[in-house]
């Protein structure tokens, strides 16, 4: 068996449950395989069950003519080529509403962790603006924002870091 693809955009796809030890059959290669993919795939089909190595070189998305992630949900940057390696060759993770995908020096950020205010509190200044943005688009206050801001909880984060100056971005969703 060939060892677990390494993904550029989400390194720790297996450690958050994105891509799991399971027995499966790929749709894409045929191969029976030790891993799945369980996060989101956008296409026409109802697809599940595809493989690491699949998603790596794009053939399962090229096959169902689908995206991991929702170009339309993902910040500007400044080569198309990173745009088709996040949507076609990148796992996705799966959010409460719709997927963000944060980026930085001009290229996308590395998912690193779902978040709560705890994992947070010492990156607070390096986050600010990104948590200003967060309480402005939800109309909360700062205490608000602590309060209800708890991994798995009312609000749940996803914390990203920039693969050039390696500055934490965050994003959230509510539920």
């Amino acid at each position: 068996m060939s060892e677990l693809p390494t993904f550029k955009y989400n390194p720790n796809a297996e450690r958050l449950g994105i891509i799991s030890k399971e027995n499966t059959t790929c749709p894409v290669c045929g191969q029976d395989r030790d891993y799945l993919y369980q996060g989101p795939f956008y296409c026409i089909d109802d697809v599940e069950g595809i493989c690491p190595w699949c998603i790596e070189d794009g053939s399962a998305a090229k096959k169902y003519d689908g995206e991991f992630q929702d170009a339309a949900s993902c910040d500007t940057v400044d080569n198309e080529e990173y745009l088709v390696e996040l949507t076609t060759r990148t796992p996705g993770y799966s959010g409460w509403q719709q997927e963000r995908w944060l980026s930085h020096c001009g290229d996308f950020c590395a998912l690193k962790e779902y978040v709560g205010w705890t994992e947070i509190k010492d990156l607070l200044e390096e986050l600010a603006e990104d948590l200003n943005e967060i309480k402005a688009g939800y109309k909360l206050t700062q205490e608000e924002l602590e309060r209800y801001f708890v991994h798995n909880g009312r609000i749940q984060g996803y914390l990203f870091q920039c693969l050039h100056c390696e500055k934490h971005r965050l994003t959230v969703d509510m539920n």
